[in-house]
């Protein structure tokens, strides 16, 4: 592509997201779109927002930055684990290839599974519902709380999910989508039948059978919030489940996440 064009000349935040796109349409890097103009794709939802959010393969997020480095953007790569930024004077874009927590990793299936709309006037692919409520559902942090999200999404979205995909995306972490629908009964009682049953008797059967793990002296509230959970783990000697080999991030990877606590996203 031709690299000298420059930046977008207005203030307009959607001049910037529809020249940014277009960018990577003629770069061919694959990508979708996701947060606020996916949520209301699927629930029927709109905000404002101040950003955009698109989602790559993480091999992909080196050359995206380059692409619009050269382009005349300000970049960073501001949570190497997880999450990239492109600047435009008050508006910018979430390169994210991960979860905070390291679980949501962006893969194939992402993309395999991508639902076709309209963004901005073109068409262009989305994040699967199945993805952005696996994503959401481990938001869960004092100051942002995703869980309202997923009770939405699970409300319009329910009876066309592909319920084993999304079972199989939660793998080892069932019970945090098992919460999810228990409160989705509370929130919704005229729309309990959204859920399949054998879905929800599956899950609370298994959690029936679960038994406290003495020697198993590791903290899962790590993967719903970096901060809240601090104190089991300086002060009472839990093992973080977020850490290599039996999570997905590394220690450094730890420690700048933890350590931009307070900063937004």
């Amino acid at each position: 592509m031709d690299t000298s064009e420059p930046p977008p000349s207005g203030d307009s935040c959607v001049t910037f997201y529809t020249e940014a796109l277009a960018y990577l349409e003629r770069s061919r890097i694959p990508f979708l779109v996701g947060g606020a103009f996916a949520y209301a794709r699927y629930t029927k939802i709109d905000r404002d927002t101040k950003d955009l959010d698109v989602l790559l393969l993480p091999a992909d997020v080196g050359r995206t930055l380059t692409l619009f480095e050269d382009a005349g953007y300000r970049v960073d790569l501001s949570h190497p684990h997880w999450l990239g930024k492109v600047y435009h004077r008050g508006y910018f874009i979430d390169l994210i290839f991960s979860g905070g927590n390291g679980v949501s990793r962006v893969d194939a299936a992402w993309f395999a599974h991508a639902v076709e709309d309209d963004v901005l006037g073109v068409r262009r692919r989305l994040c699967p519902p199945e993805e952005l409520i696996w994503s959401k559902a481990f938001v869960q942090e004092r100051d942002r709380f995703d869980g309202a999200d997923v009770l939405h999404l699970l409300r319009t979205m329910g009876p066309a999910l592909d319920w084993q995909r999304l079972l199989s995306r939660f793998g080892e972490h069932w019970l945090v989508l098992l919460s999810h629908l228990v409160l989705f009964r509370f929130a919704y009682p005229d729309e309990r039948d959204s859920i399949p049953s054998d879905v929800i008797h599956g899950l609370l059967a298994r959690a029936a059978d679960q038994r406290s793990e003495p020697d198993n002296h590791i903290c899962y509230g790590t993967l719903l919030s970096r901060e809240q959970y601090l104190y089991d783990l300086e002060q009472l000697g839990y093992a973080d489940a977020r850490l290599e080999p039996r999570g997905a991030m590394t220690r450094a990877e730890i420690r700048i996440w933890t350590d931009a606590i307070g900063e937004s996203k």
